[in-house]
């Protein structure tokens, strides 16, 4: 776990930082960099401590020595230029491991403020070198800060996630398991983390006699069985670091093309783990010819790699964009169906917010495959995740609703039974073989169907049973100012019209409206002419024109009604229960509550809330951006007519 000093340590070294590396992914390399050279440094003190010679730090390197730099009898400025000039020579140490080398290839140091290096320097010198789960753990957390890759279709995929389909594929410690787009090296990391949890002997059997931990020579094997690679020589020096931290004396990680070069092609795997890009640079990608499937679409191209490189009894678990499950191009279509000629026996839905802050409109599904699986249930289930026990906003806060563990505990029991839970409040649905192969291009896109089953085959209630007709006459004072209400139309709801002296109110007959009362129109309700009552303008007057509604809280939310009477269908009604000539059109209240609409639950009213609240943020957020590039446009043109 990782501790809460740690946690301010890396919080800080960024605090430093930030005024002269603004860039999260530079302030990570900075604080890595710093950590590695001061790592090597206790390694040294170690060896001499136990009488051994110091191996990183010597033959002409003394002088780099992470004491020398700290050494207090140094100015801010000979600090600097010694710290500078040792991490760009670091790289050439014969004396450090290739690892080490390759973390400090290329390094340099983009400031030049010794204030700001001695403040750094001091705390990263907090930091000590155990070769600790906690350590791992630590830089876990500072790879946690790492800003969206989105240009790429690159998303730091979130810890959750990752251990979620690690769980559900199960390696084992004689696995071959590789990530081909492994990035900061999640999947691996948590891989080995299960592996090893996983055998780890029970308290009874262990009681007992029984069961025994992972020897050193497992532990040697499966560290030189996990393998990853990345085209992103950032991504391989930050996934060997974190691999390093959390045990791996030699990751395995290798910068490679995964879609362009073939030097690794006749290489297959036991387990293959992934949430691979998403998006394709202009002008698609251009891949050798080994592929299966003829696609210039990294997403295609990424999971076509999977299943070419899985064993004959192989497992996956690959994140994918939503348009894999239902695009129709030649391409996607094929690709679905080698998925179920390859193993495909599980569709996990996700929320669109999952991958928040890096996107907040990407939509994406987990593939399972598992040949086996598949021959033992003959179909495949699908399961739509709601909650993952976080929210979907931007901080993506944790929350109470979570769907991962119970759609792991369906899982468990669909693979080892071949049943569905029944009673399970996960929405699912299985769909045998014969049945997706009948579907026009092999669609995997059932969940709107599992929706209708599950969540929107609502009850009809009248209208009058959610709104009751009131009328709060009220005794007009000449003296008083009142704030007169009315609606506007097509949707923009109640507004103040004016404020208004008693003795100046013409209309004889004023009602008073409430916070959460509903009024319409009687002439405009066709038209969007309703709305909830806000609560700045409580105890507001609204004249005999305007129709007012008490909300049956105990059936119906008055924000849920807020957010149904926006809807087309809504207008339909009150279009339907108006009278008159085609301008002079008027409600008819009785019909009109006479008229019925579909009631969710109370908790279902709250859920559908919660997700147009945020899809109305997304769209508030887009909108920002749009003015952002449109001010840049303007900005453009002007220094061309300039």
């Amino acid at each position: 776990m990782l501790n809460q000093e740690t946690k301010r340590r890396i919080d800080s070294s960024r605090d430093i930082l930030v005024g002269k590396v603004p860039d999260p992914k530079a302030q990570v390399e900075q604080i890595t960099t710093a950590m590695i050279y001061k790592f090597m440094d206790d390694m040294d003190k170690e060896a001499q401590e136990v009488g051994g010679k110091a191996k990183f730090f010597t033959n002409g390197y003394e002088k780099y020595s992470w004491t020398n730099i700290l050494d207090p009898k140094l100015g801010g400025q000979e600090r600097l230029n010694l710290y500078g000039e040792a991490i760009t020579k670091m790289q050439n140490n014969p004396h450090i491991p290739q690892l080490f080398r390759d973390i400090f290839k290329d390094a340099f140091l983009p400031y030049r403020s010794p204030e700001t290096l001695s403040m750094f320097l001091k705390e990263i010198n907090g930091f000590k070198y155990l070769h600790s789960e906690d350590l791992g753990d630590a830089f876990e957390y500072l790879l946690s800060v790492l800003g969206s890759q989105g240009d790429a279709g690159q998303f730091r995929t979130p810890r959750h996630i990752i251990d979620f389909i690690v769980d559900v594929v199960d390696p084992k410690k004689e696995d071959t398991i590789l990530d081909p787009a492994c990035g900061t090296a999640g999947f691996l990391i948590s891989s080995f983390k299960h592996i090893v949890g996983s055998n780890k002997p029970s308290f009874a059997k262990a009681s007992e006699g029984q069961g025994k931990n992972l020897s050193p020579e497992d532990k040697k094997r499966m560290m030189n069985n996990i393998v990853g690679y990345d085209i992103s020589p950032d991504m391989v020096k930050l996934s060997k670091v974190n691999m390093y931290l959390h045990g791996f004396p030699t990751p395995h990680i290798y910068e490679y093309d995964t879609l362009s070069s073939e030097d690794r092609w006749e290489e297959t795997y036991d387990v293959i783990m992934a949430n691979p890009p998403f998006m394709s640079p202009k002008g698609g990608i251009k891949p050798h010819k080994r592929f299966s499937i003829q696609a210039n679409r990294a997403e295609v191209l990424f999971v076509d790699y999977i299943m070419e490189h899985l064993n004959t009894n192989g497992r996956a678990g690959i994140i994918i964009p939503e348009g894999i499950i239902f695009q129709s191009g030649g391409s996607y279509t094929g690709l679905r169906k080698q998925l179920l000629e390859k193993g495909l026996w599980g569709v996990v839905s996700l929320p669109v917010g999952v991958f928040n802050p890096y996107t907040k409109t990407t939509k994406t599904s987990i593939l399972f495959l598992d040949k086996n699986i598949q021959k033992k249930t003959e179909g495949v289930l699908f399961v739509k995740i709601n909650n993952d026990g976080f929210d979907l906003g931007a901080e993506r806060k944790p929350i109470s609703e979570n769907d991962l563990p119970k759609t792991l505990k369906l899982f468990k029991q669909y693979i080892n039974s071949s049943l569905i839970n029944k009673e399970t409040s996960v929405i699912n649905r299985f769909i045998h073989l014969n049945e997706i192969t009948k579907r026009i291009t092999n669609n995997f896109a059932v969940f709107n169907e599992v929706e209708e089953q599950k969540n929107t085959n609502y009850q009809n209630i009248e209208v009058g049973k959610i709104l009751k007709q009131i009328k709060n006459t009220v005794i007009v004072n000449n003296e008083k100012i009142y704030k007169q209400i009315t609606v506007k139309m097509n949707g923009k709801g109640v507004i103040l019209r004016k404020e208004i002296k008693g003795s100046n109110i013409k209309t004889k007959t004023q009602f008073l409206a409430s916070h959460k009362d509903f009024i319409m129109s009687k002439i405009d309700a066709r038209n969007g002419a309703f709305g909830i009552v806000p609560p700045e303008l409580n105890n507001a007057i609204v004249t005999s024109d305007f129709p007012l509604f008490r909300v049956n809280e105990s059936v119906m939310l008055p924000n849920f009604l807020n957010i149904v009477i926006r809807s087309p269908q809504f207008i339909k009604i009150c279009q339907l229960t108006s009278l008159g000539t085609s301008n002079r059109k008027r409600i008819q209240v009785n019909k009109f509550l006479n008229s019925r609409i579909p009631l969710p639950t109370l908790e279902g009213q709250k859920k559908i809330v919660k997700e147009i609240e945020e899809y109305k943020k997304n769209i508030e957020d887009n909108k920002k951006i749009i003015l952002i590039f449109e001010k840049k446009i303007e900005e453009k043109l002007n220094k061309v007519w300039k």
